[in-house]
């Protein structure tokens, strides 16, 4: 209570108040000389707002990574345009746009690469005096009209053709000169699980960020997939669900690396090593969410 005696302007306080109480002490939160953020942190919202309370406008970062984006096949069409027979709409486009924004990088499209090799090693010449990363979709074989690892081939190097994972088995990694060149499959589905299995840490290491491997859930399973073929690691597409034991993973019904409803569908990816001949109902699972790869739930 604020009031005046004698004069003089005085507050009252009542009893009962426990000294301190109400009161932030300067330090309690970062003391003097503490590191706050470690150099290759991804500044989240909560870390501005620590910048923030300790004063500082601005923080010296690293430049965004420019990362190419190329379709190829004369087959590929993107959005917007007539589709003649025998041709597709570009999926993989967009979608690569929004998982490099993601992970931190600035997207460069490059447009569609056409059926010939010529053409190809010419334009990959091109972008790779342009851009930090090349990632390329489809191509990625090396069947007759399959152009990217035979330009990778003339222009370049590439260090790596093919693991031993489904989806994704055709992948190529190599670079152009400083520019790295990632080779990617043309099915969607192998794409975005490629992408963020190999892609997103490179590009987080390259962009100066720490790499954090993705957190794997163990969840019982809900489904049975009997009589599976060992000796390739496998990615499923998988829906957490409620059960009356808690929570478990469901996987989506059908395995097509072109099926993009199952990349909607689902919440993550189900890791299955090597050597498991098959799952049945209760079997604890490796479930990766795709928030470990900053993509947002359903």
């Amino acid at each position: 209570r604020f009031g005046t005696i004698q004069g003089r302007d005085v507050v009252g306080i009542p009893g009962g108040l426990k000294v301190g109480a109400n009161v932030r002490k300067a330090g309690e939160d970062v003391r003097a000389g503490e590191t706050l953020l470690q150099a290759g942190t991804v500044l989240r919202p909560q870390d501005l707002a620590a910048l923030a309370s300790t004063g500082a406008a601005e923080v010296q970062c690293f430049t965004r990574l420019r990362v190419g984006i190329v379709s190829t096949g004369d087959e590929v069409v993107r959005t917007g345009a007539d589709l003649a027979a025998g041709q597709v709409y570009d999926a993989n486009a967009p979608m690569l746009s929004a998982l490099i924004a993601s992970a931190g990088a600035m997207p460069v499209d490059l447009g569609v690469f056409p059926d010939n090799l010529d053409e190809v090693k010419a334009r990959l010449a091109q972008a790779a005096r342009q851009v930090d990363v090349i990632v390329s979709s489809g191509g990625a074989s090396r069947g007759e009209e399959d152009h990217i690892v035979a330009a990778l081939d003339a222009i370049g190097k590439w260090h790596l053709w093919q693991l031993a994972i489904k989806p994704g088995r055709p992948m190529s990694f190599g670079q152009i000169g400083d520019c790295v060149m990632v080779g990617l499959p043309g099915n969607p589905v192998a794409v975005f699980v490629c992408f963020l299995l190999y892609v997103w840490p490179l590009l987080r290491r390259m962009g100066g960020a720490q790499w954090p491997e993705p957190v794997r859930y163990r969840l019982p399973a809900v489904f049975a997939f009997p009589g599976r073929k060992v000796g390739r690691r496998e990615f499923w597409r998988g829906m957490l669900t409620e059960t009356p034991r808690g929570l478990a993973v469901d996987k989506f019904a059908r395995d097509g690396s072109g099926l993009i409803s199952g990349l909607c569908a689902a919440d993550g990816l189900i890791d299955i090593p090597e050597d498991v001949p098959e799952i049945r109902p209760g079997d604890s699972v490796a479930f990766i969410p795709f928030a470990e790869f900053g993509i947002v739930g359903r």
